[in-house]
């Protein structure tokens, strides 16, 4: 993992993937993004590279990928729209086999379960109100960390509370068994998801973080 330069990115035009992409230049990384309409992205750095296309297409993550040596993704279901997470999550895992890609880092709810939690009540109560009031959703991300589970990919399941979207840091909680706060900042999101591009105490784990 020492030698990576370029990093793909999906979900960056959204609001969290844009302080993910302020984060990766600001430490020196090349970026790739995906975009579905890059004509519409303002005031982006010119040293991003856009790549026009959609997560569920495999060709696009193809192209997306090439020259890449690590894949971070914020992206989020919109209303109305086809499931994303895990068809992307297919479609990236191949084309990192492809490409010999190890390090995939992303984003999800509270509300993923896996063995190892030992949720409290306020995350029980956040993750059954997903599967009670977005139960399709909830199943499309759940089917998302079952594919990651049974992939040969170096993975970070990264699960977070609600995100405010403010430039302030503040002191972060991290768990693998519980999410210990109610909120996170969006600068603190992207910069524990950059941190873990070169980090291994989570390779193959879903730590929930959270300011205090």
């Amino acid at each position: 993992m020492k030698n990576i330069i370029k990093v793909a990115v999906l979900g960056g035009g959204g609001r969290t993937g844009k302080y993910v992409i302020d984060q990766l230049l600001n430490k020196g990384f090349g970026v790739k993004l995906l975009l579905r309409n890059p004509e519409n992205l303002q005031n982006i750095n010119p040293l991003v590279e856009l790549i026009k296309g959609d997560a569920i297409d495999a060709q696009s993550i193809r192209l997306l990928l090439e020259g890449c040596q690590a894949v971070i993704s914020t992206i989020g279901q919109r209303q109305g729209e086809p499931l994303v997470a895990s068809e992307a999550t297919i479609n990236i895992l191949n084309a990192m086999n492809e490409f010999g890609i190890q390090r995939y880092i992303l984003l999800a709810g509270l509300n993923i379960d896996t063995p190892f939690d030992k949720k409290g009540e306020k995350t029980i109560l956040g993750t059954e109100w997903m599967k009670t009031n977005f139960p399709v959703i909830q199943e499309d991300r759940q089917k998302t960390y079952n594919l990651l589970v049974e992939s040969n990919v170096n993975w970070t399941l990264v699960r977070v509370p609600f995100i405010e979207f403010t430039d302030v840091s503040a002191e972060v909680a991290v768990s693998l068994e519980d999410c210990l706060g109610d909120k996170i900042n969006a600068t603190d999101v992207a910069s524990f998801m950059v941190s873990q591009i070169f980090d291994d105490k989570f390779i193959k784990k879903s730590p929930f973080i959270a300011n205090l």
